[in-house]
């Protein structure tokens, strides 16, 4: 089932806040950013719990950075130097973090307002961005459904350009298993199921190597405990954990987390290749939902995405998709209670 309500003006717009409900599982939407605004779900006293980082205005989801809950893209994640050739032409974009482009530009597809159509227990967000916007080619035209079903979120992106361009779509939320507002997620059980991870150098772009995660604090393979990996010192540079991971693939989840205080369990599958695994370490001190306050290491990311700056590696998964070709991936969220 989908309602509408109201969640505010935005320059005098209207701004509509559309819930998918299925049982005692709730989740918000909005279309500034085709963002997740609440994920409301039961711990184990079958308490409702809203597990999901989130603003309570629209001025805050365009005004504020870090992208809460939103759609990230055209290209989601850093490319280095703010540049790539395709088919030997060179783009230049908006440099918006340092050097570097960081998700799509100065105004990228999480600040944008995005049309949208219900279905009975969906949301499709969609988008037309124009060639040469941020300095991507083509015109790009970009949809993300979101499904709720069973307790799992589904999230089917699409996209289809008229040039060769760049297209990594992927979500921003940051979860909170404790709940939204619960704070430090050092409490939090995590595995990862990734072998290798791509080593980054200077503002955290890989420098094109796939190594080994053995030995390192980025080796969740069988669980741990956050609070007992974010102060390793190779974790240092990026303030815990901001890493992509190469997955494993297969039939398992990808990811799975867990809070032992609630009881509350998250296991994302996805199509694709890689995840950013962010910890929030960079989270600046914000207002929140309900008046709490938001800060470093108070969420957690697990960004689906294809590798960061795979554009300019060769060996890396392509992210260009070919003119008149089709985008297509798929990510689910799948909640429950241990």
């Amino acid at each position: 089932m989908v309602t509408k309500t109201s969640f505010g003006l935005l320059d005098g717009r209207e701004i509509p806040l559309l819930t998918l409900a299925d049982g005692p599982v709730s989740v918000e939407l909005i279309p500034l950013g085709a963002a997740v605004r609440a994920i409301r779900v039961p711990d184990r006293e079958g308490r409702s719990v809203d597990v999901c980082l989130g603003y309570d205005t629209p001025a805050e989801y365009r005004d504020w950075n870090s992208a809460l809950g939103g759609t990230l893209g055209r290209c989601a994640n850093r490319i280095g130097g703010a540049r790539f050739t395709i088919g030997g032409e060179e783009y230049r974009l908006t440099a918006n973090e340092g050097a570097n482009t960081l998700h799509g530009g100065a105004e990228g597809f999480h600040k944008k307002l995005w049309s949208y159509e219900t279905g009975e227990d969906s949301v499709t967000f969609s988008l037309d961005s124009p060639h040469g916007e941020e300095g991507f080619p083509g015109n790009l035209h970009a949809e993300v459904t979101y499904t709720l079903r069973r307790g799992t979120l589904t999230m089917e992106y699409r996209a289809s350009c008229d040039r060769d361009t760049v297209v990594n779509l992927s979500n921003h939320t940051y979860f909170n298993l404790a709940g939204h507002d619960a704070g430090f997620i050092g409490g939090h059980q995590v595995i990862l199921r990734a072998g290798r991870y791509t080593p980054s150098g200077a503002g955290n772009v890989p420098t094109g190597e796939i190594a080994p995660v053995d030995g390192t604090p980025l080796d969740l393979r069988q669980g741990a405990l956050l609070e007992e990996r974010l102060g390793d010192s190779f974790l240092e540079g990026t303030r815990g954990y901001d890493h992509n991971f190469v997955l494993d693939g297969g039939a398992v989840p990808a990811a799975e987390v867990c809070c032992p205080a609630t009881g509350i369990a998250l296991e994302v599958r996805t199509t694709l290749e890689g995840m950013q695994f962010y910890t929030s370490g960079f989270l600046t001190d914000r207002p929140g939902k309900g008046g709490t306050r938001y800060g470093r290491a108070s969420g957690l990311c697990l960004e689906t995405q294809h590798f960061p700056d795979a554009v300019n590696h060769p060996a890396f998964p392509s992210p260009v998709l070919r003119a008149g070709e089709e985008y297509r991936q798929t990510t689910s969220w799948r909640f429950s209670v241990r």
